[in-house]
């Protein structure tokens, strides 16, 4: 049988070749796998001359007697070429298993010259060996495919054309053949090809059965709303009872089941005109000339020959309809395969890939606690939402906090204070103690919960006579000294008048650790591509982090045993300063009632009441300076132990040092790891693998359709 010659001979079917040329090479690079594309599908229920129908209007020779090209889609495409062949190959299924799909993509037979009935049927028993249908392929027998066969016929004098046959709707099963699955499973394809908005279906039906019951046509119907990719064929005529030809009739002339692209009557050639080897244009031709109604139709809706020039024609209109929408969405498409492509992050399979992605994801790290530092939060949208990426305004305003803790709730007693100020700083005696205060103002992260202090909700300080303690001190450790006292009690004092200090710095210390580590913590989540990546990274980074903790926190308690078990010492000026002002304004408080006011040297104390001043006993003395020594050094160590804490601790040794928690992620770090390592930190996982494999395949599709588009 001669291959049909879309656009040739009499009939002219030439369209605008520059449109269909485009669509038939969207096509040929399979770019119809991820954008509809234009296209013709032949779709009805079984025995309805599906196959008939696209042998007339393809010219080739499907096979009658094995059923074999109804088990699954044939796609066939013309195009012109230089030289004319015939090429097959199969497409296979996107959700079959990988090895299946590339087994399919390379299965092949050598392009032909021509086709013949028997090459024709050569070839789809191949093709139904290669897709294993009739096996019991993955442990069910597989009797229709989702795969797609792919015929391209190709020559000098072809025009480009494509159309498609879909296996036929069936509602009984087979025993032995068929089951109820299989029902389901051509049903779902002949769908997924008529839901296609830029398909246009022929919806084939025979005349001998009742059309207004058809599914077909009702389903047709449900999906183009608009009827204007929706032609219905009429076959097998002869086969209608004599009078009963009415009803087709009436089809063919609008008068019933209107469809806005009309309907059309073929006359499909029967075994015995195949016997009889009659040309098919000589059967319609005598049919629908002689025989009576179909004598009388319009003859442009009657014929193979005729039905091939409407098709040319409401194929043009589609494709000048919907190239537009092709262009727009294969744009659309690419933009969207992009963006997930992107949103991998950099390919990472190689040994040179990981070590790279690692040293840029460290690079971005650093940039990120820079900006933290520097309290650039300007620079980056992830400082906008989340005061906790805000570390250096967090850690200036926890050693204020501190500052403000050491200052109110740092001292068991409250110094007495005679005159009307605080020289200090401190609370007088005689106001309220401050309430409790909470040691940790930050919520534990639980990755070192067991390495930092709990919260610690400790008393302010007491109201209590601060000389009746220290005199209980003195008295109970005293010795032979005579109008002095041991160097020792001082110490001892300190030690108990200081005791909340280790609480207030470690809290301090655990709440900056916690800050430092959940900024770390977050930051790598936050510009990782995945949760493996930032915990693997976070896993490898853990040890060190929890011995630089573990360091900040033994040097807090190394400032604590200088301050409250070493031996008070300072060069600070200030202390002599203060001492001598304490003993001033307590000689000042013991002469006031005795002063008068002369106006003209202003208030004055006469030297006889000076030396007539009762003196105070031995131990009252000693108990008064070391109060007042005790005050004036207490001052200054606790500026000193704040600004160490702040400065040692939290600054040089957590936030801002040269070496802390936050400069260890970095490109030196990167650059000491082995394979091993970096595989599994930054190694692709296999379904990362799988979907990039995915995307690169469907952008290079794409990009090949949009040059092709243009």
């Amino acid at each position: 049988m001669a291959l049909i010659r879309w656009g040739s001979d009499k009939v002219d079917l030439e369209l605008s070749s520059a449109l269909l040329e485009k669509i038939d090479k969207l096509f040929a690079c399979n770019a119809g796998e991820y954008v509809d594309l234009p296209q013709l599908v032949v779709v009805g229920d079984q025995s309805s001359g599906k196959s008939s129908v696209l042998e007339g209007l393809t010219g080739l020779p499907f096979p009658r007697d094995s059923g074999l090209c109804t088990r699954f889609a044939t796609h066939i495409t013309f195009r012109r070429s230089g030289k004319a062949k015939i090429t097959v190959s199969i497409i296979p299924n996107k959700m079959s298993p990988q090895d299946r799909q590339e087994r399919l993509r390379n299965w092949s037979i050598t392009p032909l010259q021509s086709l013949d009935a028997a090459s024709f049927r050569d070839i789809m028993e191949q093709v139904t060996t290669a897709m294993e249908i009739g096996s019991e392929a993955e442990h069910f027998r597989r009797t229709f495919s989702e795969d797609v066969l792919r015929l391209e016929v190709s020559g000098p004098t072809q025009e480009h054309f494509s159309i498609i046959d879909v296996p036929g709707i069936f509602k009984r099963t087979t025993q032995g053949i068929t089951t109820k699955e299989d029902i389901a499973l051509v049903d779902r394809i002949v769908h997924g090809y008529m839901s296609n908005p830029r398909s246009v279906m022929l919806i084939v039906i025979p005349c001998n059965v009742d059309i207004a019951t058809q599914e077909i046509l009702e389903r047709a119907e449900d999906l183009d709303t608009e009827g204007i990719r929706t032609l219905g064929v009429l076959t097998k005529p002869e086969l209608i009872d004599q009078g009963s030809e009415g009803a087709a009739v009436d089809l063919l002339e609008g008068r019933k089941h209107r469809l806005l692209l009309g309907w059309h009557l073929l006359r499909n050639p029967g075994q015995s005109d195949l016997n009889a080897s009659r040309c098919r244009h000589t059967i319609e031709e005598e049919f629908f000339t002689k025989v009576a109604p179909w004598n009388g139709l319009d003859k442009g809706k009657v014929g193979v020959q005729t039905l091939r020039i409407r098709l040319q024609a409401i194929l043009e209109d589609h494709i000048r309809r919907e190239f537009s929408k092709v262009r727009r969405e294969i744009s659309e498409r690419l933009k969207k395969a992009e963006k997930q492509l992107r949103d991998l992050g950099p390919k990472r399979q190689t040994q040179g890939e990981q070590f790279q992605y690692l040293v840029e994801f460290a690079i971005r790290f650093q940039g990120l606690v820079s900006d933290a530092l520097h309290a650039g939060y300007g620079r980056a949208d992830i400082f906008a939402n989340n005061p906790a990426f805000r570390l250096a305004t967090q850690a200036i305003n926890r050693g204020e906090l501190f500052a403000k803790a050491i200052a109110t709730h740092g001292h068991a007693f409250q110094f007495q204070w005679d005159s009307g100020s605080s020289p200090s700083g401190l609370p007088r005696p005689g106001t309220s103690s401050a309430p409790g205060l909470d040691t940790r103002t930050i919520q534990d992260h639980p990755d070192i919960v067991e390495l930092i202090h709990t919260n610690f909700s400790g008393p302010g300080p007491s109201d209590g006579d601060i000389i009746e303690w220290i005199d209980g001190l003195y008295r109970g450790s005293r010795g032979f000294e005579l109008g002095t006292f041991d160097a020792t009690i001082l110490g001892v004092t300190l030690k108990e008048q200081a005791a909340s200090w280790r609480e207030l710095a470690l809290g301090y210390v655990s709440d900056i650790i916690t800050l430092v580590h959940g900024f770390i913590v977050e930051a790598l989540k936050r510009i990782a591509p995945s949760h493996r990546v930032s915990e693997g990274i976070k896993s490898l980074l853990l040890d060190d982090l929890t011995r630089m903790y573990r360091r900040a926190i033994g040097h807090t308690e190394f400032l604590l045993d200088i301050e409250l078990d070493g031996t008070p010492a300072t060069c600070n000026h200030y202390f002599n300063e203060n001492l001598q002002k304490r003993r001033n304004e307590r000689l000042r408080a013991d002469l006031v009632p005795k002063s008068i006011s002369d106006c003209k040297h202003g208030t004055v104390v006469r030297l006889d009441d000076i030396a007539q001043s009762h003196p105070l006993s031995n131990t009252r003395h000693i108990t008064l300076e070391i109060h007042d020594i005790l005050c004036a050094y207490y001052r200054v160590a606790r500026k000193r132990f704040v600004d160490s804490v702040r400065m040692q601790v939290a600054d040089c040794m957590l936030v801002t040092g040269k070496k802390t928690p936050l400069t260890l992620f970095s490109a030196t770090l990167v650059a000491g790891l082995g394979h091993d390592v970096l595989e599994d930190i930054a190694g692709e996982e296999i379904r990362t693998k799988t979907q990039r494999l995915r995307l690169d395949e469907e952008i290079g599709l794409l990009e090949k359709g949009r040059k092709i588009i243009g």
